[in-house]
């Protein structure tokens, strides 16, 4: 804690065990990141709240405890306050209802989306001076916090281009789309309709008021991505890593922030788990979003 202000964290790892998108490196990549905000950052492990899902834990990370979690630091915010969210697991992409573009989500165990337009709710609530970094080790993250201004964006070298990872953490929105409506029972290909049907007031914003536009109300939203929006994230088995499994994003800004000072920017910390990746030979190149004052300050640390 720095100048009696507060230092608050939430780690969601999922790794989806024993179902058809199961990963393996999401809860290693989480408790990890704890050992580097406790040794390394100067959080408090009385502030960070952590959920996973392994057979027979007590608080699952479904959509409605992340974002309760969620909720909850944000309301204990006071300015100066620095807040933390990184999420492991599963991401996707969904219609919007604005055009032809997609926007972006994570996906709890429970398939309860959590999209853009919920980050950008939360980075609207927190008072002036505070700040909130999410980093998602996600596939298509890139924008999870909606209207976010682009610092460090696509590939320049090949921005329109979508590799195969090891095994990329995406579930394809068809496969949401089907799961949903096995559940529900209702014949529509709006996923909206199946998100209320299913979940009720507990599914995202964007479903319960489409229509709805949230005003981008502040800066302190901080958005470090584990890929471009068109991209995927890889997450290492240990039959092809030879050790413990692990998220290549959370894997290689772990590194570098273990072997850097405790003063790297945001801006510094994407450039360099880029590099890493690169030389590793991962096709996925993630991306900072943030305004112009929080790229150039240093990761979870005050800027004044």
């Amino acid at each position: 804690m720095e100048n009696g202000k507060k230092r608050l964290a939430v780690l969601v790892g999922c790794n989806y065990p024993n179902t058809r998108n199961e990963l393996h490196g999401c809860i290693n990549d989480v408790l990890s990141m704890k050992d580097v905000l406790v040794n390394k950052l100067g959080f408090e492990r009385s502030n960070i709240e952590l959920l996973t899902d392994p057979p027979g834990s007590s608080i699952m990370p479904t959509g409605m405890n992340i974002k309760a979690m969620l909720n909850q630091m944000v309301d204990r915010a006071e300015p100066g306050d620095v807040l933390f969210f990184h999420y492991s697991g599963h991401g996707t992409r969904i219609p919007s209802y604005h055009g032809f573009k997609q926007d972006e989500a994570i996906v709890p165990c429970d398939f309860n989306l959590i999209t853009d337009v919920d980050f950008r709710q939360l980075v609207n609530r927190l008072p002036v001076g505070s700040s909130f970094t999410i980093l998602s080790d996600s596939c298509h993250s890139g924008g999870l916090i909606d209207k976010e201004k682009e610092q460090i964006g696509p590939n320049e070298d090949n921005p329109k281009s979508l590799p195969t990872s090891p095994t990329p953490k995406i579930i394809p929105f068809d496969a949401i789309l089907h799961h949903l409506s096995s559940i529900s029972g209702v014949q529509s290909s709006d996923i909206g309709l199946h998100m209320m049907e299913v979940f009720g007031k507990e599914a995202s914003i964007k479903f319960q008021l489409p229509e709805a536009e949230i005003d981008h109300r502040s800066d302190s939203g901080i958005l470090l991505s584990g890929c471009q929006a068109n991209e995927t994230s890889a997450d290492i088995n240990p039959m092809v890593s030879g050790g413990k499994a692990y998220g290549a994003f959370s894997n290689a800004l772990q590194t570098v922030l273990k072997e850097s000072g405790t003063s790297i920017s945001n801006r510094e910390l994407i450039i360099r788990t880029r590099e890493i990746l690169r030389a590793k030979g991962f096709h996925q190149h993630p991306c900072l979003y943030s305004s112009d004052e929080n790229a150039n300050a240093p990761f979870l640390r005050e800027t004044s």
